[in-house]
């Protein structure tokens, strides 16, 4: 179990360091097109679509790290109100509950991808960006955040600690 665990969030961690290079690679590309602007009057004519893909990026590939971290927003109002036990069990249903939802995305993003694939599409501006790559990215996003819900749920029902020392609060709260 603790095995699966830290390969899970090494995965993770993978991930979210691949988002931070995207998000370097934005801070790159904003850069050189202001240079191109301001020196040479030009343009790269594609910085809105590339950064809007780096956002995405960075938002769906760092999901199951911050997931892991506690970083992602939570409505404590009745988990602090009940004692250890219930809170696992209202933790476990959460996660269940979102690895559903997280699932049906996942099922969308593959027709979506696999669809984009087959009929060759690509994005309608000067770069004509292949649409299944960057959609790609969102599905192993999608894909690693599930998994990392999934070990989440796993610990919740097994008591298991996490991969990570600071991943968890030792009160629970």
């Amino acid at each position: 179990m603790q095995l699966f665990q830290t390969a899970i969030f090494g995965l993770s961690r993978l991930a979210a360091g691949a988002a931070a290079l995207a998000l370097v690679g934005m801070v790159g590309m904003i850069l050189y097109e202001i240079i191109l602007r301001y020196f040479f009057s030009s343009s790269t004519f594609m910085l809105q679509e590339m950064v809007g893909y780096g956002v995405a990026t960075c938002t769906f590939l760092a999901l199951g790290y911050t997931l892991e971290h506690r970083g992602l927003i939570r409505v404590n109002v009745l988990l602090t109100r009940v004692g250890p036990g219930w809170r696992r069990v209202l933790e476990a249903v959460s996660a269940a509950l979102t690895m559903g939802a997280i699932g049906m995305l996942i099922w969308f993003f593959w027709l979506r991808v696999t669809r984009h694939w087959t009929r060759g599409s690509v994005s309608s501006s000067i770069a004509e960006v292949p649409l299944w790559i960057p959609e790609g990215v969102l599905l192993l996003g999608l894909g690693i955040f599930w998994l990392q819900l999934f070990a989440y749920f796993l610990r919740q029902i097994t008591g298991a600690p996490p991969p990570v020392p600071d991943a968890e609060p030792a009160d629970g709260h």
